[in-house]
């Protein structure tokens, strides 16, 4: 049967297990949207700003486990997603990015909106390529699953000139992708038993993408059976349930200074799954460069990342999943100092979980306090890089798998259409984004998304009324000269309802129980403006601290 190429695209996308889309739609790739028009298994998120609709896409991925699809116009639209895929790039993401590009006849005249995206996305993306002949679609599509999702997975940008997408053929479909999963040896296994059985002071660090709930029970049961104790890195807090007893925190922004200092004496660390960058190591500070002096145990999917910063004593080129499977057969390893070191770590995380007091009359610790205690447990909490998220990364306890998309890439704009991909993969779960007043406005016109699909996010906005961490960093470099870092900011609550959103401000502490419980029961979009003191900068830092 024959078919124009929008249509085979689509057919692929479905083939492949593509339930969903996130898209701008462009004049550059029709073809493509009558055949998502013609397919009802995949459903069309339409959103406002190519950037929003790239992160929903990774967001999504983050939340499902299979890649995110997204699909922008040429030019502007590209160069707008192009903040996501940076996003799918630094977070490991698997994601597909389909771009419009000028008929093939048109090709390098600098037509309207033309761009070599080969060029463009070299560094943000594992793959770039144009499909040039209709009759390919189905071969690139599928290549293109195979390299987002194997070894470290990440972003995949295809070009889709437009003469190609609207010419037809009959070209056969290609079968769904199968996915390379690297495996642990049993050598490598062997050789990981007689190291963790010589550590005195084992440490665990996990983060990274591949992950899943029963790999969270696996891995949970194995640190309680061997008295290991587990660390979560950068933005993977909920990679490990944060209450449970081996759990010694999270290595990130604002670090529990006894963690490091327990890093640092640990004689085995062994990472799982992480890429050890520079969030993670404190600047590339907690290990030494390229010789940590503890024994490293670098666990990673795609061997390009292993030796890339830290030699590592022992470098295992495995999934997460093939190595905790593989933990369900070491047993009996346990020492008595293994648990206590455990359980010393856990006491002094739970201790740095202790709201400190912060100015104002609306306090963030006693916010996220009673969040913690009152959320369910599977809630997804969403943000995007601000001051404002250090408090939500030190008090909240994440213990279900799938409950934090944060960017580790440090996007700002990101918490808002995260959090419309997380209630998009999770409709059942409560969704919560968190965002500050700059973070809110990069990406707030995706609240229009929100009100379309009735999605019953709450978005909680953290008011200071200035770009906080720059202004803390400016502080601190450049003290008592001010620049750039101040904000005028709308009614965010009058802003909320022209879309169609309820919302209400909130001024105490004591007043947001009541308001967020409300906004809760509605099961609707809500919006609630926190407005807190700019003296309260970041979880330990007061504004008047830094002024000189």
């Amino acid at each position: 049967m024959r078919r124009h190429g929008g249509q085979i695209l689509v057919d692929q996308l479905a083939i492949q297990g593509c339930d969903r889309v996130f898209c701008v739609p462009g004049e550059s790739y029709l073809a493509a949207l009558d055949g998502l028009h013609a397919h009802n298994a995949i459903h069309t998120v339409i959103c406002r700003q190519e950037g929003g609709a790239a992160m929903m896409a990774e967001a999504y991925a983050k939340a499902t486990g299979k890649p995110g699809i997204c699909f922008c116009t040429r030019g502007p639209g590209a160069t707008n997603a192009a903040a996501g895929v940076h996003v799918a790039f630094q977070d490991s993401t698997p994601m597909i990015l389909f771009i419009g590009q000028v008929a093939g006849d048109q090709k390098d005249r600098e037509a309207f909106q033309e761009v070599n995206y080969e060029l463009m996305f070299a560094p943000l993306a594992k793959w770039v390529a144009q499909i040039d002949s209709v009759e390919r679609i189905p071969e690139y599509i599928s290549q293109a699953y195979h390299r987002a999702m194997s070894g470290r997975p990440g972003p995949v940008v295809l070009a889709l000139p437009e003469d190609m997408l609207s010419s037809s053929t009959d070209v056969e479909d290609a079968l769904a992708a199968t996915m390379v999963e690297a495996k642990l040896s049993n050598e490598d296994l062997e050789q990981f038993k007689e190291l963790l059985g010589e550590a005195e002071q084992p440490l665990m660090i996990v983060g990274g993408s591949g992950w899943s709930q029963s790999l969270n029970d696996q891995l949970e049961a194995f640190a309680l059976s061997e008295g290991m104790p587990v660390a979560c890195a950068f933005r993977f807090q909920d990679h490990f349930d944060n209450k449970h007893p081996n759990y010694v925190g999270d290595v990130g922004i604002g670090v529990n200074a006894k963690l490091v200092k327990r890093i640092q004496n640990s004689d085995l660390i062994i990472a799982v799954g992480v890429r050890l960058g520079e969030m993670t190591t404190s600047g590339y500070s907690i290990f030494d460069i390229p010789n940590p002096k503890q024994k490293l145990v670098h666990v990673y999917p795609g061997s390009d990342e292993l030796g890339r910063v830290y030699r590592p004593h022992m470098a295992i080129n495995a999934s997460s999943r093939s190595f905790i499977n593989a933990l369900i057969g070491v047993s009996g390893l346990a020492r008595s100092s293994w648990c206590d070191q455990a359980k010393a770590g856990n006491y002094e995380y739970r201790e740095n979980i202790e709201p400190e007091a912060t100015a104002g009359d609306l306090r963030m610790e006693e916010v996220m306090v009673w969040l913690r205690d009152n959320l369910p447990e599977d809630a997804v909490l969403t943000n995007g890089a601000g001051n404002y998220s250090a408090w939500v990364h030190r008090y909240h306890q994440y213990q279900k798998f799938g409950s934090q998309l944060a960017p580790t890439s440090g996007s700002m704009g990101y918490g808002l259409p995260a959090s419309i991909g997380g209630q998009f993969a999770h409709p059942d779960r409560t969704v919560v984004c968190f965002a500050g007043d700059g973070c809110l406005m990069m990406t707030s016109q995706e609240l229009a998304t929100i009100a379309a699909h009735d999605l019953p996010i709450i978005v909680i906005v953290v008011n200071n009324g200035m770009y906080g961490t720059i202004r803390m960093h400016q502080e601190r470099t450049y003290p008592g000269r001010v620049s750039g870092t101040s904000l005028h900011n709308p009614d965010f609550v009058a802003f909320a309802k022209s879309f169609g959103i309820d919302a209400a401000l909130v001024e105490r502490t004591a007043d947001f129980p009541a308001a967020f419980e409300h906004a809760q029961a509605l099961r609707r979009p809500y919006l609630l403006e926190l407005k807190i003191d700019p003296e309260a900068l970041s979880p330990k830092l007061k504004l008047s601290s830094l002024i000189q």
